[in-house]
């Protein structure tokens, strides 16, 4: 039986790791060594020197050079949570260390959390909410896209847009997309049509971001694009709030009330005190709830248990993640 050890946050023990997925653990691999903060692995380095396997989640100790001589045994990774680029370095991939991850499992509640927010955005609940709060009236008029022959417009097409794409083929809407490395025909084949940026912001009655963090990607969403919608259009952001050019967005939403947008994300995370995030009436903000949280986390932690199963039998790993795709988990 392998020597396993759990290196993460106290926080993202409890919450990946919690009992029932705790005894799992324990079945499976035996009694496993706990270091929580993982940043206080070098109290633990005798134990470590035998240490196999590694199960971990959010606050997972950086793989540096120094860590991986303290785990020469060391051959796999097991990361209940989404991107890794934060402890992943080139060393661990020289070491051959493999690794795989829950980020798949953790899209699945931001993409349901994005398919209910974008039906209330269409059907401009907030909006409406807050004007029968202010006025203690119900408005006469109520022009709103609704979801019957609408316009949805995806921006990148990775996990998380594919799950919401699913979703939102129980609705009578239009899927655009943009994501430059997606062809013409594979987005045809998903139901969709692939469009570019500008146009996806200028017919689209709701536009959901889903574009990883990157160096070319940082305020890629720009004032200019947002300008381009129409009234009574949404704007929802669950990626990345660096994504966005969050000044020139703030200047748009102050000139255009007639839009509303519901940020998940925001930069930096929360927002300064005296951000107008707080206080312009179309804007809904979120502490960054869209992904896994309370029991969603144990499922991150059941699936990273199944892959060590799957490595215990000498099966593939079916969420096993090479250096180039970890760069894209943003």
């Amino acid at each position: 039986m392998s020597q396993v050890a759990l290196l993460l946050s106290p926080d993202a023990l409890a919450a990946a790791y919690g009992a029932p997925v705790f005894a799992r653990l324990r079945e499976r691999a035996g009694e496993p060594l706990v270091v929580a903060p993982a940043d206080a692995w070098r109290a633990h380095a005798d134990a470590l020197r035998d240490t196999e396997v590694i199960f971990s989640g959010w606050g997972a100790p950086r793989m540096d050079e120094e860590f991986l001589r303290a785990v020469p045994k060391l051959r796999a990774v097991f990361y209940a949570g989404g991107s890794v680029r934060y402890f992943v370095t080139d060393a661990l991939w020289r070491r051959g260390v493999r690794l795989t991850t829950a980020q798949a499992i953790n899209a699945i509640p931001v993409a349901e959390f994005t398919a209910a927010a974008i039906v209330l955005g269409l059907k401009r609940v907030w909006h409406y909410a807050r004007v029968t709060r202010e006025t203690r009236d119900f408005p006469t008029e109520r022009p709103m896209p609704a979801a019957f022959g609408t316009v949805v417009g995806l921006v990148s097409y990775g996990t998380i847009a594919r799950l919401v794409r699913e979703r939102l083929r129980t609705l009578e809407v239009e899927v655009v997309v943009y994501d430059p490395l997606l062809r013409a025909e594979d987005a045809r084949r998903e139901g969709m049509r692939k469009v570019e940026l500008d146009e996806l912001f200028a017919i689209s009655d709701a536009v959901s971001v889903h574009t990883p963090q990157l160096p070319e990607t940082l305020g890629l969403i720009r004032g200019a694009h947002l300008e381009r919608m129409r009234s009574g259009t949404f704007f929802l952001n669950t990626a990345r709030g660096a994504i966005v050019n969050e000044p020139e967005m703030i200047d748009v939403l102050r000139r255009r009330p007639d839009l509303q947008a519901f940020l998940d994300v925001t930069a930096p995370e929360p927002p300064a005190a005296d951000s107008p995030l707080y206080t312009l009436p179309n804007v809904v903000l979120t502490p960054h709830i869209a992904g896994s949280v309370g029991s969603e986390c144990l499922r991150m932690g059941h699936a990273m248990i199944d892959e060590f199963e799957r490595l215990r039998a000498g099966k593939p790993l079916r969420w096993e993640i090479t250096a180039a795709r970890a760069e894209l988990i943003a």
